[in-house]
């Protein structure tokens, strides 16, 4: 389960925050926000496609630079908030 959401984390950013011909690798460690790739208004794209994605509300408390800068930090994040999510 965490690896599909993991993917479908991946292939979001990949298209909505890169360019289509770059050829910067994404993967579940890359630095999302310490890397440049997302900005905070990015951030808070990504939180409610998150949100709509997982029929959830990311409380503004956890929605924090650091539990965005990186795909594993998102499911972790995910892991609290959906029941579903799990390794």
């Amino acid at each position: 389960m965490a690896d599909d959401i993991r993917q479908l984390i991946v292939d979001y950013v990949r298209k909505e925050y890169l360019d289509e011909d770059s050829d910067q690798e994404i993967t579940a460690d890359t630095k999302l926000i310490s890397g440049g790739i997302v900005d905070s208004f990015s951030m808070v794209s990504l939180k409610l496609f998150l949100e709509k994605k997982f029929l959830i509300k990311i409380p503004d408390e956890k929605a924090t630079p650091e539990a965005f800068d990186s795909v594993n930090n998102i499911i972790n994040l995910l892991k609290e908030l959906v029941p579903s999510v799990k390794e």
